[in-house]
């Protein structure tokens, strides 16, 4: 056999594994939220819109069937290990005609959308034995970083009012979209990176804050890759603040690949 007919055959086997292996990576969607039931633990807190509104129902039913369509294997869901049991149970009563799905975003998109997908159980991907460790980079403002302080503040301000205009004058599916772009990933991982480098060669107070946040979404993206295994589609839902940093990781995840919210939405 020839050097050129050995070449042919050599690439053919190349491009062939290299198809399969792209073939076989799991698909994730990921899709950002506000919290539609917001409990106020968030750093960023506002007035919001009614996603129990008829037009709001009417949208999160057709989203529900479209996300369906993409057939995922697991619908995974932004609430903790303990309460597995409970929201699965939920989930049977749901599936049974017995529950009615309150406004919580688990309930009104997750449930829905794995019903459609006639799943038997929904699975969590939430982590909260590691939190956002701020109170020392805060407490080191308030002593030694006033200027940095009343900075951080203005943003924090700022970021509010423009929630509460956007929840004021838009639509639901205005407001997923724009949860779920780029622009609003950069923005959301920027604000803690503005305070990143206060206490720098000493405590790391801010540093520390950052990777603190940082560390509970590598746990979460954990909980995802052990669902998103070869072949699986996958669909993980959760706060927009955590899938800004999810979908970073994604993007370094050689073996799974991202699947565009955005023609669903």
């Amino acid at each position: 056999m020839t050097l050129i007919p050995r070449l042919l055959i050599l690439l053919f086997f190349i491009h062939t594994g290299m198809v399969q292996a792209n073939t076989d990576k799991a698909q994730v969607l990921f899709m950002g939220s506000f919290h539609f039931a917001n409990p106020g633990a968030d750093m960023v807190k506002t007035d919001q819109i009614d996603v129990m509104s008829s037009a709001s129902q009417q949208y999160l039913q057709a989203l529900a069937a479209r996300i369906a369509d993409f057939q995922p294997t697991p619908v995974l869901l932004e609430y903790a290990p303990q309460d597995d049991e409970r929201i699965n149970a939920q989930y049977q009563a749901y599936l049974a005609g017995h529950f009615t799905l309150p406004a919580n975003e688990i309930y009104q998109l997750g449930f829905r959308i794995a019903m459609a997908a006639n799943l038997k159980r929904v699975e969590g991907f939430d982590e909260r034995q590691i939190q956002w460790a701020a109170k020392p980079l805060f407490e080191l403002m308030a002593a030694h970083y006033p200027k940095e302080q009343v900075i951080f503040q203005q943003k924090i301000a700022e970021i509010t009012s423009l929630l509460a205009r956007e929840h004021a004058s838009m639509t639901l599916q205005a407001l997923l979209q724009i949860h779920n772009n780029a622009e609003r990933d950069r923005l959301n991982k920027a604000l803690y990176l503005s305070t990143n480098h206060l206490g720098a060669g000493e405590n790391f107070e801010g540093a520390d804050a950052a990777a603190s946040w940082w560390h509970r979404n590598f746990r979460m993206y954990a909980n995802i890759q052990r669902h998103a295994i070869p072949g699986s589609r996958v669909f993980a839902l959760g706060g927009q603040g955590h899938i800004a940093i999810l979908r970073d990781l994604l993007a370094l995840d050689d073996q799974r690949r991202e699947v565009s919210i955005q023609e669903y939405l």
